[in-house]
């Protein structure tokens, strides 16, 4: 059901060839038993890593690809065409949402020092925003630095932060002033003295993920770990949500892409009343209007990729983008686990994994409500 778009070219194609193979030999067999372990083992991101898969946006010469926005899209919407959203999201963290804060904001010694290793996916990354009193309101964080020498001492809890537990690498914002705005990126190694996961989060979906909350207290890091300008902290974070919203506007089309496909799979031979439920009116109906309204979407989330090339400022199309996917997976997930009947409540099948893991793709990254907000306010 991926259409061609008119933005696609040969090179498109070839990668999406090319994480599909990564997929169906490393992921599809095998990421059942993360789901139990609660993580991707490190060993397969490292062969991502190895493959070039993990800094396709980020510079050649730490040895990414250079790719624009528009393939970086082919990328995550090809990994979310896995049925294992624990490990897209372990992979759509590091590439696009943890790892651009570096890309963007890091200095050449930084860059020097860690963007390397993040693109051989020998070091994973995480970003800790949100926090335990602040979610889509990113100002209202309460996690402090302050300058004490040549060091900044980090205080503050982060919570629900994808990548958590295992990380390597985390860009922590914290507050650097009274003003609502003033807040800062910093970078925090594992292992940091004070620096420690609170406790490892249970979730509903996303099982192969793992979610943490982390403490900072009396966290000392030199002055060079600062990222980027001090107090423009905020902006960097709204910058990148553009990349991570496009990036789960893909992850959501994927999982209605796979529930789609599954369920057409299913009805198509399950008996009932003497035929298949394909021969019931209702269900193909339903089905095709579904199908309808994601391949409208994707075009929508291909051309959002297209004018971030364009250097075009689509706060309110990316704000769009993640409300209507957000909505629109979980409406199409829940029809197709209906449409399962019995087997869709079933543990282990791919129809019942994606209702939970979709559920959380109209909070994270912006709450569907606050993403109609900044629709709202930009008329």
């Amino acid at each position: 059901m991926m259409t061609k778009t008119i933005y696609d070219n040969p090179d498109h194609e070839l990668l999406r060839d090319q994480v599909a193979r990564f997929l169906a030999r490393e992921v599809e067999p095998h990421a059942a038993a993360w789901e139990d372990t609660g993580m991707v083992p490190r060993d397969v991101l490292r062969r991502m890593g190895q493959a070039g898969l993990l800094g396709i946006a980020f510079e050649g010469a730490y040895g990414g690809g250079d790719a624009d926005a528009l393939t970086n899209l082919v990328f995550a919407e090809a990994l979310s065409q896995s049925t294992f959203a624990g490990f897209i999201i372990t992979v759509l963290v590091h590439t696009d949402m943890a790892g651009p804060h570096l890309h963007h904001a890091g200095n050449a010694a930084q860059k020097a020092k860690y963007l390397g290793k993040v693109t051989a996916g020998e070091m994973i990354t995480a970003v800790g925003i949100t926090e335990p009193g602040a979610g889509s309101d990113v100002a209202g964080i309460r996690t402090t630095a302050r300058k004490e020498g040549n060091e900044w001492v980090l205080n503050g809890t982060k919570m629900f932060i994808t990548n958590g537990v295992h990380a390597d690498l985390y860009f922590i914002a914290a507050k650097t002033g009274t003003a609502r705005h003033d807040m800062t990126m910093f970078i925090v190694e594992k292992g940091t003295p004070g620096f420690s996961v609170g406790r490892a989060l249970r979730k509903t979906g996303w099982l192969s993920s793992d979610t943490a909350e982390l403490i900072l207290d009396n966290v000392r890091i030199p002055e060079e770990n600062l990222l980027g300008e001090q107090g423009k902290g905020f902006y960097s974070v709204m910058k990148n949500f553009q990349t991570e919203r496009i990036a789960l506007g893909a992850m959501a089309i994927g999982h209605c892409t796979q529930a789609l496909q599954l369920t057409l799979d299913y009805v198509r031979q399950r008996q009932a009343f003497g035929g298949t439920l394909w021969d019931k009116q209702a269900i193909r109906q339903r089905i095709s209007m579904l199908d309808a309204r994601v391949r409208a979407a994707r075009q929508f989330m291909y051309h959002c990729a297209w004018s971030v090339t364009q250097g075009h400022d689509i706060v309110q199309e990316v704000s769009m983008l993640k409300a209507l996917t957000g909505e629109l997976v979980n409406e199409v997930v829940q029809t197709c686990q209906q449409f399962h009947g019995g087997m869709g409540f079933i543990r282990e099948t791919a129809i019942e994994r994606l209702w939970r893991d979709a559920r959380v793709l109209a909070i994270g990254g912006g709450a569907t409500e606050v993403m109609l907000e900044e629709v709202a306010k930009r008329y």
